[in-house]
């Protein structure tokens, strides 16, 4: 188990979505920032400062992602518990992966293994809300690939920090009525009377 102030400490190492895009380049599985960053690259600018990295990859993906990352190590993270260098038995149970560098003991980005059918991404917390990947994917001017804001949004909605609720003000102007219609279908479909919904007519 490891303390906030501790987890804060190695999260400084954390790499920018162009770092680990650059690592990435060229591998055949799809894979996308997520969380707050993926929202600062649609806006294309960075609002805020971010305290990790989180990208997404289809769990059966998830070992050529592995492969691009030699001499680091991957830790597992659930129910605020870490455990270091997680077996298969662990990862199997769980969705978010951070890789650590032994060196420094830094961790540089969260890697959330995500359910999907082939081609199709499954939403984690609904299973009937399903997806191409070439739906829920966009990429910025240099090609960095990101999830749309509307899901991000989606996954955003649930805890509702501070941090989400200014993400959400500021995004919200620069969603279309497309994406506010998605977001409101999914909304409530998944989160029924959020509070968001009032801003979203």
């Amino acid at each position: 188990m490891l303390d906030l102030h501790e987890l804060e400490a190695r999260w400084a190492f954390a790499w920018t979505p162009t770092e680990v895009a650059a690592r990435l380049n060229g591998v055949g599985t799809p894979w996308y920032v997520a969380a707050g960053w993926a929202l600062d690259l649609f806006r294309g600018e960075r609002t805020r400062p971010h305290g990790d990295l989180e990208i997404a990859v289809p769990t059966t993906g998830f070992p050529e992602i592995r492969d691009r990352f030699s001499g680091y190590v991957f830790d597992v993270a659930s129910s605020g518990r870490v455990w270091f260098e997680a077996d298969a038995d662990v990862l199997a149970t769980t969705h978010q992966t951070w890789l650590r560098d032994p060196s420094t003991g830094g961790y540089l980005v969260d890697v959330f293994r995500e359910p999907h059918d082939g081609e199709v991404w499954v939403c984690r917390r609904d299973e009937g809300l399903r997806l191409p990947y070439s739906d829920i994917i966009e990429r910025t001017a240099d090609g960095i690939p990101y999830l749309v804001p509307e899901l991000v949004l989606l996954f955003k909605a649930k805890a509702m920090r501070s941090k989400d609720q200014r993400d959400f003000e500021g995004v919200l102007p620069l969603l279309g009525r497309d994406r506010r219609g998605r977001l409101r279908e999914w909304l409530e479909r998944v989160h029924p009377g959020h509070p968001w919904l009032d801003a979203l007519p």
